[in-house]
């Protein structure tokens, strides 16, 4: 068979652990996940009402133009209906963009370490991938900036990045953004933008009416606790989206994930609540780290990457052993760190008291 030479010896996005998977392999009743920054609160009790309250006809397509959802993300931003793509989630919209734009002869831009899908798709429609390191964990614009040339189609800002949780000021992403050339789409990829609370930080709405080829990506995934639904979208110019969306599948989001964002939409104090009980749980993990020494990534996300001073592999197998799934920092490129999403009190004190004595363990600290 015909396959695309860039396929060989890939490998598929290797997600967190799943719970059942690790009950079985480790003989445990209870498991707790935090490696792949879902909400540990779930998600608004409107939503959970909703759909017990609620009958879907299965039969029935949904709309594939998302009206109903359009007009209330439309009306939640402030925002022309027509400045919207939705995608199967984010993954979805990142695969949108790279098939639209990235083929053999053009290039990408993007931080490293950074999501991985945008070099995965990158690769697959066998475009060259350009990894700007992070300094200090955090995006290297300028250094960014220095790797574009005549033939870049995209860049990406993970902002806040992911695994880092590290954010990019509106100050250094405005100065960026007007040196970017008019023929290179910056892809600003922004999963965990309602976990921002640092003043430095600005919201991006403001670019897209400035810059044509500016396009924001947010989620349903992440804060709102919809990850099981898979809906995200993206914001940019009418004709940036009309450039975009023949490329979109038909049907890429469901009825119900349609229903069920528009009423998770309405209920911004649960938004407000999950922030500020991820805000105190962050705090135990940046306490345990100064307590330990432990180098830390100040994060403006749900989850935090940091230090352990030992095999991340091996401090990912322990903790899982003990009934707790995170990341390693050696998937990550990040060998020595572990990234772990916020938990509930409970969960964060219980993840913590268990990763203390399995560092002692490893010899670690005393």
């Amino acid at each position: 068979m015909k396959f695309k030479q860039q396929i060989y010896g890939m490998k598929a996005y290797q997600p967190g652990k799943p719970i059942e998977e690790v009950q079985r392999e480790f003989g445990l009743k209870e498991v707790v996940k935090l490696a792949s920054n879902e909400n540990p609160f779930g998600c608004s009790p409107k939503v959970t009402e909703y759909i017990k309250n609620n009958d879907i006809n299965f039969a029935i397509y949904p709309d594939g133009y998302a009206q109903e959802l359009r007009t209330a993300v439309a009306n939640h931003l402030g925002v022309p209906e027509n400045q919207l793509l939705f995608g199967n989630g984010s993954d979805d919209l990142i695969a949108i963009v790279t098939r639209s734009l990235l083929y053999p002869g053009v290039n990408t831009v993007m931080a490293d370490p950074s999501f991985s899908q945008y070099s995965h798709n990158a690769e697959i429609e066998g475009a060259e991938v350009r990894k700007v390191p992070l300094k200090d964990g955090k995006h290297d614009l300028e250094a960014m900036y220095e790797a574009i040339d005549e033939n870049t189609s995209v860049v990406w800002v993970c902002n806040p990045n992911n695994p880092t949780g590290t954010i990019v000021t509106d100050e250094e992403l405005s100065a960026f953004l007007k040196k970017v050339p008019s023929d290179v789409l910056v892809v600003l990829d922004e999963a965990y933008f309602e976990y921002v609370t640092d003043p430095a930080y600005k919201d991006t709405l403001p670019y897209v009416e400035q810059y044509p080829n500016v396009l924001i990506m947010r989620t349903f995934s992440k804060a709102y606790g919809l990850a099981a639904y898979r809906v995200g979208y993206a914001i940019g110019q009418a004709d940036l989206i009309a450039k975009l969306d023949p490329v979109r599948a038909p049907f890429n989001n469901t009825v119900l994930s349609h229903k069920v964002a528009i009423v998770a939409l309405q209920d911004q104090q649960f938004i407000k609540e999950t922030v500020e009980r991820t805000e105190k749980g962050k705090e135990q993990y940046v306490e345990f780290c100064k307590k330990h020494g432990l180098n830390y990534y100040p994060s403006q996300t749900n989850f935090i990457l940091f230090e352990v001073k030992a095999d991340s592999d091996v401090i990912f197998q322990e903790m899982m052993k003990r009934g707790f799934i995170v990341r390693s920092g050696n998937a990550l490129n990040a060998p020595g760190y572990i990234r772990v999403s916020i938990g509930t009190e409970e969960q964060n004190s219980k993840f913590l008291s268990l990763l203390e004595e399995v560092l002692k363990e490893q010899g670690v600290f005393a």
